[in-house]
């Protein structure tokens, strides 16, 4: 074996094929659960609009109900608050917040009555006008189903992670047919990790759901179109769109949860909530129908430059006054679909104002930065917008803006909208991650190699005076016979044995007890040279340990160095150093001595 032979690019792992055969089942089922999702939400839209039992595709706008538009919201708002007061109080939201905190502080656990009452609560709000879209409700519910299918196989907590966020994930390609775009969103939102153990799955349970909504939705784009090459003027344009879409998604998310505060105030139950929420949905849908329900086909025509700027601009404010009301008064709904729509809408607002380029253009990006900006979660953006239109000649002017708005956002606010719930409930979440300093360095780099032992036939009163007196220099020694690891001693564990006389002769002095006595039924904690820092660390933990021999093999037992906190410690002040010390190698206009001294003189 090579000295690096053990070193790898990627941990293996040999459970992977059993992950991959779960997660894509988990694909197919949650494919399923989207179907079901928007049937529900058609089925709905036309009991509460038109009175009949349908599923048919129907858009809430085409209602003839005058005035009563208003009760219908607050009818939706009403059930949903009874089933989350008497069912589950999970399905409150927009389902990607409590996604995330089942996965980092519930051990990536989901009850039944989410994946049930999450897609059911969601038809009602959004069929009966709710502006939401269908993807919250689907990311908890697919969420909820790999969870639930990953609890009934002995899994550990990382894996069960793994297969709730690849049902979250698959559930948003079979809504929108955007497969990359979902294995993105699980990176930058879900997964906290890049690590083939979880990233592979999560494509596998993408790619089933991908080729499966092909059956029920076909292959097409959910909004085709075709843009043309940006010119020079788009750069100035992508910029001034991205800083006015990263102060949209900033105020948005503002208003959002302070209106969630004044929702609190309020002396009354947040069962009722969801009611109050109605009325300014129903008296929303009264001045601008269009903005009511999902709004899928609104997107489109925004997209394809079919909606005039004032029913743009009516639009853009209504829907974000009666989405930021509905979501803050914990209604059941998603974020993406309307945060589509206000992007859309102010860029369809800006495309008479921004050079460069044709207009058809700006919906779209200003599409993607606002949600990029709102979620925190640009490279999502970027390819979800690609997926959803398949135009590539807009890529350029995606990356462009949504990094521009990301940044604005980043430096403006404190935590996403996706956080900022989860740190109200007394959890906070770090979304910046990296290679962990301990990941990159192995046992064999770090350890002592010259190790002070003790032979296990060694008497137990010898070795306190040799090893442990005035003169001690090691907190503990391994022991060791003919090589091989026995265990490790300290001065505590020594003067037990000294006192315990049943490693003694009764007949004796207490001078024939060896450190091999004292160890007869250790079971000596110890490392490998091939293994990380990282799992030695941990190890050192869970055993309560300061310092763990270094063995070549387990079978053998051959003791080749030591490993110790301190050593441990080494890796991440390197890390610190390359973080926070500044160095100059070069001038950037080098000056020689002589040149110096003239302009010294000359001055």
């Amino acid at each position: 074996m090579s000295l690096a032979s053990h070193k790898r690019d990627f941990a293996t792992n040999a459970r992977l094929p059993g992950m991959f055969l779960l997660a894509a089942c988990i694909g197919g089922v949650s494919t399923l659960a989207a179907v079901v999702l928007l049937n529900l939400i058609r089925f709905f839209t036309n009991l509460f609009f038109y009175g009949t039992f349908s599923f048919a595709e129907r858009s809430p706008a085409d209602n003839a109900l005058g005035l009563g538009v208003v009760l219908i919201p607050v009818i939706g708002g009403l059930i949903v608050g009874l089933m989350a007061r008497f069912g589950s109080e999970k399905i409150r939201g927009h389902g990607i917040p409590e996604a995330i905190e089942a996965i980092l502080f519930g051990k990536s656990k989901m009850s039944p009555k989410v994946a049930v009452l999450k897609p059911l609560s969601s038809g009602i709000v959004i069929g009966s006008g709710g502006p939401f879209g269908a993807e919250g409700p689907i990311i908890m519910t697919g969420g909820a189903l790999g969870s639930l299918i990953a609890q009934c196989f002995k899994v550990t907590a990382a894996e069960r992670k793994t297969l709730l966020v690849a049902g979250a994930a698959a559930g948003m390609t079979a809504v929108f047919g955007t497969p990359v775009a979902a294995v993105l969103l699980a990176v930058e939102l879900l997964l906290f990790e890049w690590r083939p153990r979880s990233f592979l799955p999560v494509a596998i349970a993408c790619a089933v759901a991908g080729f499966a909504r092909a059956v029920f939705f076909g292959t097409q784009p959910l909004f085709p179109l075709q843009t043309g090459a940006p010119d020079a003027w788009t750069l100035i344009s992508c910029l001034v769109a991205g800083l006015l879409c990263g102060a949209l998604a900033s105020s948005l998310s503002a208003a959002l949860y302070k209106v969630e505060d004044l929702f609190g105030k309020l002396p009354i139950h947040w069962m009722w909530w969801p009611a109050l929420g109605g009325i300014a949905i129903g008296l929303g849908g009264l001045i601008e129908p269009r903005a009511l329900g999902v709004g899928y086909d609104v997107i489109g025509d925004l997209l394809h430059q079919h909606i005039a700027l004032r029913i743009a601009v009516a639009l853009l404010i209504v829907k974000a006054v009666i989405w930021v009301v509905a979501l803050g008064s914990g209604t059941s709904g998603g974020v993406l679909a309307p945060l589509l729509m206000l992007g859309a809408g102010l860029g369809t607002v800006l495309a008479h104002a921004l050079p460069g380029s044709q207009p058809a253009l700006w919906p779209l990006v200003c599409m993607a930065a606002t949600l990029g900006a709102t979620l925190g979660a640009p490279l999502t953006a970027i390819v979800f917008a690609f997926g959803l239109t398949h135009d590539s000649n807009a890529l350029l002017p995606l990356l462009t803006a949504t990094l521009v708005a990301h940044g604005f956002a980043t430096v403006t606010m404190r935590r996403s909208i996706m956080t900022e719930k989860i740190a109200r409930r007394g959890y906070h979440i770090y979304r910046e991650y990296g290679v962990d300093p301990l990941e990159r360095h192995f046992v064999d780099e770090l350890m002592t190699r010259d190790v002070a032992t003790i032979d296990a036939s060694t008497p137990i009163s010898d070795a306190l005076t040799t090893y442990f007196g005035p003169t001690q220099t090691h907190r503990a020694y391994p022991v060791v016979r003919d090589g091989m690891l026995v265990g490790i001693v300290d001065r505590a564990r020594l003067d037990h044995g000294l006192h315990d006389r049943t490693l003694h002769d009764a007949s004796d002095t207490r001078t024939r007890a060896t450190l091999a006595d004292v160890l007869r039924d250790a079971h000596p904690v110890f490392a490998l040279p091939e293994e990380t820092c990282r799992l030695v660390a941990t190890r050192l933990a869970v055993h309560g340990l300061e310092r763990v021999p270094v063995v070549a093999d387990a079978s053998s037992r051959r003791l080749v160095g030591i490993v110790s906190r301190s050593d441990l410690i080494k890796p991440s002040l390197i890390h610190f150093d390359e973080e926070h010390k500044r160095e100059r190698f070069r001038r950037v206009l080098p000056v020689n001595d002589r040149r110096r001294s003239i302009l010294r003189k000359a001055g």
